[in-house]
């Protein structure tokens, strides 16, 4: 407490009120003489003791100021005008890097939805500015350095890539978030390599012939139906715009580990998978399936159920305007041109075309389980639905 605050309060009653109005009115000696009394009689909050800092600030006591603003920040470390109060007085004495501390929290607190007072939106606006050109400078300045270390955006590792973006903001982290199942210590990659997956150049090069049996699927309309779809007795996300919609529908091929009538039309299709390691795990996998997504369809941000397999696409029917996210990484599917990915990472797709979207999906181990991993994942797996029969989903 200041000297300040003790000799206000020793004749003038308390009005917590009258305080916030003269504050909130720019009247700043009488509302420091007001927080003060407020103060001295142990009746200031982190919320007060803010607005007493920055009343000394506005007053150009910037040391009574930083003893008051500590005094908040320890009550209440996240209170958004303290925050601002300090990132100033830093800012103000040059402490650039120090100050951005605090503007970084304000601004993380406006924009997870927090409270925030009104009147410091300029503020937080200034903080937001500071801290992107702090970004920005630090950015070229490590690239600079980079650049005499050898790095070359494009043809260096990618994961050095990946991991300068998320250092420097460019990018969200995001991690593995299965619903069911989690095993530990799996590479946390959103998309895999093309060239990890040989036998996919065997997928890839029957495209066509895979089309085609699509296409003889659409024009008899056999088997595609909504994928999510609500069950009686069950709980239902009714809210979702696609449940029980044609707007995201499928047909299977093998579903929940066994093979639907559609299997035996589709004949090259499954030949051409013959090498590919699928999940073989009693009703859940294989899933190998034809996806439709409708002009103007969007599959909200979800994630998988197990981490143990990897998703596997390849487009087949593949108008522009169509995305695909996983994680921070945006694609476009191009006809013939497969990937595989991490589906237990956040995860949408949008098709801002007039024309429908197919993809054939398949699920995969994944190639870090060894064979007794595989067993055991399999067993754990089985027993879980032996034990608590449901219905498998797979998103």
């Amino acid at each position: 407490m200041s000297q300040f605050s003790v000799r206000a309060s020793q004749s003038v009653p308390v009005d917590a009120p009258a305080a916030v109005v003269a504050f909130h009115s720019g009247r700043w000696q009488e509302a420091r003489e007001a927080l003060a009394r407020l103060d001295a009689a142990d009746r200031a909050g982190p919320a007060h003791l803010a607005m007493l800092a920055w009343t000394h600030h506005k007053l150009g006591d910037d040391r009574s100021a930083e003893v008051v603003v500590n005094r908040a920040l320890e009550l209440d470390g996240q209170d958004p005008r303290a925050l601002l109060v300090k990132g100033d007085m830093l800012s103000a004495l040059g402490a650039k890097r120090e100050a951005n501390l605090y503007y970084r929290a304000l601004v993380s607190l406006a924009e997870s939805g927090a409270a925030v007072p009104a009147d410091i939106a300029p503020g937080v606006a200034r903080a937001r500015a500071l801290r992107d050109r702090l970004a920005a400078g630090i950015f070229d300045h490590v690239r600079e350095e980079l650049d005499r270390a050898g790095y070359v955006e494009g043809r260096s590792s990618a994961r050095f890539t990946h991991a300068l973006d998320l250092a420097t903001g460019r990018k969200q982290a995001y991690f593995q978030q299965p619903k069911a199942f989690y095993f530990p210590e799996l590479p946390n990659a959103q998309f895999y390599p093309r060239e990890m997956f040989p036998w996919m150049d065997r997928v890839e090069s029957a495209t066509d012939v895979i089309t085609g049996e699509l296409e003889a699927l659409l024009e008899q309309d056999r088997g595609f139906s909504p994928y999510l779809q609500t069950v009686a007795h069950l709980p239902s996300r009714t809210d979702y715009p696609l449940v029980d919609s044609m707007d995201w529908s499928t047909s299977f091929l093998w579903k929940d580990g066994q093979a639907t009538p559609n299997a035996g039309r589709c004949p090259q299709t499954l030949a051409a998978l013959a090498d590919a390691p699928l999940c073989q795990i009693a009703a859940r996998s294989p899933q190998v399936m034809f996806s439709q997504l409708k002009a103007g369809a969007h599959i909200l941000p979800h994630t998988g159920f197990v981490n143990t397999r990897l998703v596997c696409h390849l487009p087949l029917i593949t108008p522009p305007g169509c995305k695909f996210r996983v994680g921070n990484d945006v694609r476009s599917w191009e006809k013939g041109k497969a990937w595989v990915f991490d589906d237990t990472i956040e995860h949408e797709a949008i098709n801002t075309s007039d024309r429908t979207r197919v993809v054939l999906i398949f699920d995969i181990w994944r190639p870090e389980l060894n064979e007794e991993e595989r067993v055991l994942v399999t067993a754990a797996l089985e027993a879980m639905d032996a034990y608590s029969p449901t219905v498998a989903v797979w998103s």
